[in-house]
């Protein structure tokens, strides 16, 4: 796997309508599509989550080839959770050697729970993908906002959300530039037994770390330099206002949770 697979936390401008969505109503429409996801059972619910996440990334016009790029760093953990389910879940046995068996509920279990992960994914990928890291900070703090009555740090909070995404990229490709030094100097990362290949990755640490060390010192005295001192008294450049699209699409949000929770009461698998 390459490194430039990994493209969590990038950000594509666009001026789509899921672009200029308010990056509330994008937040609080992924945590509804996660709720319904959960709540799905059968063929039919999730075929309708797939339909409604296919349409948004259809309007967003975010590459499919983009998104497949994206989901190759959980590839081991989506055949392991398969593998997990497929033999360890009671039921029917279609196949059976010693201890190992294979049931029909298994393959279900299987097939729904990599379906599952799949949508989860790319929903939060879609997420960061369309929404600045800016706006996800301002989008984030002002739904949290109730909070601060009780003390809570919510624009800290928010803000080491946002700066964290936002330097994944960076990092990255920073990795990238520090391995393919390594490799001119003859360094091998890639042959040899685990144990081997863990200490061949401590050239390739120390000077990430320092990088991400003197990034993290450049950014504090940058953000001291324009004297930031915390959400108090901060104004913001953009404001942000719920539209007509806001309200319909927290609307078809919700109708979409209640619609999957009434086709749980279904057989259909």
């Amino acid at each position: 796997m390459a490194l430039k697979d990994i493209t969590l936390g990038q950000y594509f401008p666009g001026s789509t309508v899921i672009h200029k969505l308010d990056p509330r109503t994008k937040l609080l429409f992924v945590v509804l599509y996660i709720v319904a996801l959960f709540t799905a059972k059968g063929l039919l619910a999730y075929g309708l989550l797939l339909a409604v996440l296919a349409c948004a990334i259809a309007v967003s016009k975010v590459h499919l080839k983009t998104i497949l790029r994206g989901m190759k760093p959980i590839l081991f953990i989506i055949v392991l959770t398969a593998i997990l389910n497929i033999f360890y879940t009671p039921g029917a046995p279609i196949w059976q050697w010693k201890f190992l068996k294979i049931t029909v509920e298994g393959l279900w279990a299987a097939f729904f729970m990599i379906l599952r992960i799949t949508l989860l994914i790319t929903c939060t990928f879609l997420l960061t993908y369309t929404t600045s890291p800016i706006m996800l900070t301002d989008g984030l703090e002002k739904l949290l906002g109730p909070l601060k009555k009780v003390r809570v740090p919510v624009h800290e909070l928010s803000m080491m959300m946002s700066i964290a995404l936002r330097f994944i990229p960076t990092l990255i490709e920073e990795t990238d530039k520090i391995m393919s030094a390594q490799k001119a100097r003859g360094a091998d990362f890639d042959t040899g037994n685990l144990l081997q290949k863990a200490k061949a990755l401590v050239p390739l640490l120390v000077p990430l770390f320092i990088s991400a060390f003197r990034r993290a010192d450049e950014l504090a005295v940058a953000m001291e330099c324009r004297c930031y001192h915390g959400g108090e008294g901060r104004t913001r450049l953009r404001q942000l206002k719920f539209e007509a699209r806001d309200y319909l699409t927290l609307a078809g949000s919700a109708v979409l949770v209640a619609v999957v929770i009434l086709l749980r009461r279904t057989t259909l698998f």
